[in-house]
């Protein structure tokens, strides 16, 4: 509701035609980015719909998953160029059976969250290692330390523990992660570095 909310108040005020140009191009700008939000809130919706229901049925194919990695960080670039964020970036090169489009899904929102709960000019790590029989997948940031509660209930439906940030999200990123992981036999969870800040990392099995 948010979204349309925000986008039906910019444009009344656009309707009283009492802006100045500079006004009404940042109302415009509101009403752009609020129906981007509602459009990404409709499609996560459905896509998860579908998931639970079980009516999608994607076709397994053969691919590199570090290489989708790479390309899913070069999609985000927008979002961390203006943050002037970092990245390490360590990854084994790992020929990967399984969902392709679901699992775009998986590090483009785990990426973005990272990039987003971050400071300005922070840095982030991501590594992809393969072991015996799975391979495990690690993104850190140098974000505050997430609390015990919002540990137990992160991965649920519309829950946002990050007030600060509500504007950018809409809490279903975390639960179509999950979800996704899931059908393909993985796991996915949340630890506390050591060095600070959070680490979501992702273990998916590999199929011979």
């Amino acid at each position: 509701k948010t979204p349309i909310s925000a986008i039906e108040g910019y444009a009344s005020l656009l309707q009283e035609h009492q802006q100045s140009s500079e006004e009404q191009a940042e109302y415009i700008d509101k009403i752009l980015f609020n129906t981007r939000r509602l459009s990404t809130l409709a499609g996560n919706i459905l896509l998860l719909s579908k998931l639970d229901s079980q009516s999608i049925r994607p076709r397994r194919s053969r691919f590199r998953l570090d290489e989708q990695v790479r390309q899913c960080i070069l999609a985000l670039e927008r979002r961390w160029t203006e943050k002037e964020v970092d990245f390490d970036v360590d990854l084994d090169s790992v020929d990967f059976t399984g969902y392709e489009g679901l699992l775009q899904h998986v590090w483009t929102n785990l990426i973005d969250n990272a990039v987003k709960f971050g400071p300005r000019g922070g840095l982030v790590q991501i590594r992809l290692v393969q072991e015996m029989g799975s391979v495990l997948f690690t993104i850190d940031n140098e974000g505050p330390v997430i609390s015990e509660k919002d540990k137990a209930r992160i991965f649920n439906k519309f829950y946002q523990g990050d007030s600060s940030h509500e504007s950018e999200g809409n809490g279903l990123g975390l639960a179509l992660v999950r979800k996704i992981i899931a059908i393909h036999g993985g796991e996915v969870w949340l630890e506390d570095p050591a060095s600070g800040g959070c680490r979501f990392a992702v273990r998916l099995p590999m199929e011979t």
